[in-house]
């Protein structure tokens, strides 16, 4: 459930990402609706760092998963 949870996040920051480099809604496009968004260059900034955060992202497809330690464990 938790990569499903990343993917879909990761998903939605590149649809940002699109949204803020070119006003061009991924799922949008994929689902109906209005393809073009308008938006202040502020706002189309926020969207951008939305979609570089979910590059990072990424790499936590990739990173060592370690169990949680129990309050039992010392």
């Amino acid at each position: 459930m938790e990569r499903f949870a990343l993917s879909l996040v990761i998903i939605g920051a590149i649809n940002w990402l699109l949204v803020g480099l070119f006003q061009w809604d991924l799922v949008a496009a994929i689902f109906g609706g209005d393809v073009v968004r308008s938006s202040s260059p502020l706002s189309r900034l926020v969207y951008s760092l939305i979609g570089i955060a979910g590059f990072y992202a990424i790499k936590f497809f990739f990173g060592e998963r370690v169990p949680a330690k129990t309050g039992s464990e010392k």
